[in-house]
């Protein structure tokens, strides 16, 4: 019964962050300012790191969860650089 019920606990999540993934896109696409495509964009690639969570749960693979780390640790650091762009208007001083 549990694999039963963690099948479609992994179905669903799957549907749920693709859904997420396609309204970040939509903020990111259509936001009126900087801000909310940066938003946007920082909410699009922490539902892909966790869509690939996900499917590294699915296939009881651990490459998955190595490149859903990669992929973290370089949307932070995007989302800083551009957050302090936004703000002073230079990344690097």
């Amino acid at each position: 019964m549990s694999a039963v019920i963690l099948f479609w606990a992994v179905m669903f999540a799957h549907v749920a962050l693709g859904l997420a993934m396609g309204l970040a896109l939509y903020r990111m696409l259509r936001g009126p300012r900087a801000q909310d495509r940066v938003l946007g964009l920082d909410a699009l690639y922490l539902n892909s790191m966790l869509q690939l969570l996900v499917f590294g749960i699915r296939s009881e693979s651990t490459i998955y969860f190595e490149a859903s780390l990669i992929i973290a640790v370089l949307g932070f650091v995007a989302t800083v650089a551009l957050a302090k762009f936004l703000m002073r208007g230079e990344v690097i001083e």
